[in-house]
């Protein structure tokens, strides 16, 4: 019998499957998935593509049948990139949507707003991107590289495979680029490069004039040393770097420059004439879509086909969001339930195919096992992979700063993010974050 109720609940599942694409479900018949990911504002152009990609590997795993039996259901929120914005959302999605797992969070500051909200509230956060370490959550499992796995294998190409003499270490001014330049200063002065010979810079988001920052760079090799940018810019401040360098007459030759946050996705929203500025230089990472893999390869096609464009790229964060959540689906089938205690106990030991051809394993600091990848920026946006390694344990505490040199993190004997291996003692530190 058709009844108005009947006609109302109709209306709205319709209402639900023309907003979502997905019908709408009663509480309890799915399980939820967070995606925390910015829609709109400054991060959005590099943040939905993340969005997509985790409706992408729902809707496939939902086609294999879902986990535990049940279908998974994708609840997305925008916090705008708006960083206080990102807590809110996070404590939304846990209270009000009562999501079993969260993917989300870009910039570091972005993540060390959720930390406290996931911690107090015990929510599950897989982060995808890379940052600078020095932090180790119970909540939260680091799928992007750690400097270790990005950082100071690219400051060793430079010494070693270039002979750079001098380094200019140019990042944008939020907290990631800070600790990691802390880092790479400590590290340079390790194998005997001067103070003298490394030079800090940062500017805010969006940096569009270059000029002076540009001639301080050049002006570091009058002496006849060579020098080397090592490049934590992020956005679109790049295309201003990268133009003043074309326009100061600088090559790849000349002054090379390896950046942590320029990918195919960034490459790909260029025009001919600001790509050109870019050929030659260099990016590191974990995962290049040029990898010439059956993995990649499918995962590629996956992409586009879901997506509705060949010309969509894949990108590093994309691979870690893949890897990330493969991992989460298989530790919650181990583990028979979404509690997070026990996902996060299956989690550790978790092995899963990365997309450049070896295997990637969750450690018990919550980080994984990841290659290192540097790529040479060619004509159409792709990288040329010049240097790859075998799969690298990610670290949450580096070896290169004092106060992290004795700390140490294991979530499964030690059950501490923070352990100092000097006292013996468990460390508690929620100023940091």
């Amino acid at each position: 019998m058709i009844t108005r109720r009947n006609l109302l609940m109709t209306a709205a599942a319709a209402g639900a499957m023309s907003m979502t694409g997905r019908i709408a479900f009663a509480a309890g018949e799915t399980i939820k998935v967070g995606v925390l990911h910015s829609l709109s504002g400054t991060m959005a152009i590099s943040e939905t593509t993340l969005k997509d990609t985790v409706l992408m590997l729902i809707e496939a795993q939902n086609k294999k049948g879902g986990v535990l039996g049940k279908q998974l259901e994708a609840v997305v929120v925008d916090p705008a990139s708006d960083w206080p914005l990102f807590a809110e959302k996070a404590r939304e999605l846990l209270t009000v949507d009562k999501v079993d797992v969260m993917f989300g969070c870009w910039t570091s500051v972005s993540r060390k707003s959720v930390l406290p909200v996931i911690e107090e509230l015990n929510g599950l956060l897989f982060y995808p991107v890379q940052y600078e370490g020095e932090e180790s959550s119970k909540n939260v499992f680091y799928t992007g590289a750690a400097p270790n796995q990005q950082a100071i294998p690219a400051t060793d190409y430079f010494l070693n495979e270039l002979g750079v003499q001098k380094f200019a270490l140019l990042g944008t001014d939020y907290v990631y680029p800070r600790t990691t330049n802390n880092i790479l200063e400590a590290y340079l002065k390790s194998k005997g490069i001067s103070a003298e010979d490394i030079f800090v810079n940062y500017t805010p988001f969006g940096q569009s004039d270059w000029s002076k920052i540009v001639a301080d760079v050049k002006a570091l090799g009058a002496d006849g040393k060579k020098v080397g940018v090592i490049s934590t810019i992020n956005g679109d401040a790049n295309i201003g770097f990268y133009k003043e360098l074309a326009a100061s007459g600088i090559t790849a030759d000349d002054i090379p420059v390896v950046a942590f946050s320029v990918g195919e996705e960034e490459l790909s929203g260029l025009g001919a004439g600001d790509l050109k500025n870019l050929v030659g230089q260099l990016a590191a990472w974990n995962y290049f879509q040029s990898a010439d893999t059956p993995e990649n390869k499918a995962f590629i096609e996956a992409w586009h086909k879901f997506i509705g464009s060949d010309k969509r790229t894949t990108n590093d964060p994309m691979e870690a969001t893949y890897i990330g959540f493969n991992m989460w689906v298989n530790a919650v089938t181990a583990a028979g339930t979404t509690e997070v205690d026990k996902v996060s106990a299956a989690m550790i030991g978790q092995k899963f195919p990365n997309l450049t051809g070896t295997m990637s394993e969750m450690l018990p600091n919550h980080h994984l096992t990841k290659p290192v990848l540097i790529g040479e920026i060619k004509e159409d946006g792709q990288f040329d992979i010049i240097s790859q390694t075998e799969p690298v344990p990610g670290d949450a505490w580096t070896d290169f700063l004092p106060e992290s040199a004795v700390l140490t993190s294991d979530w499964k004997d030690l059950n501490c993010g923070m352990y100092n291996t000097e006292t013996k003692t468990c460390v508690q530190l929620k100023s940091n974050y």
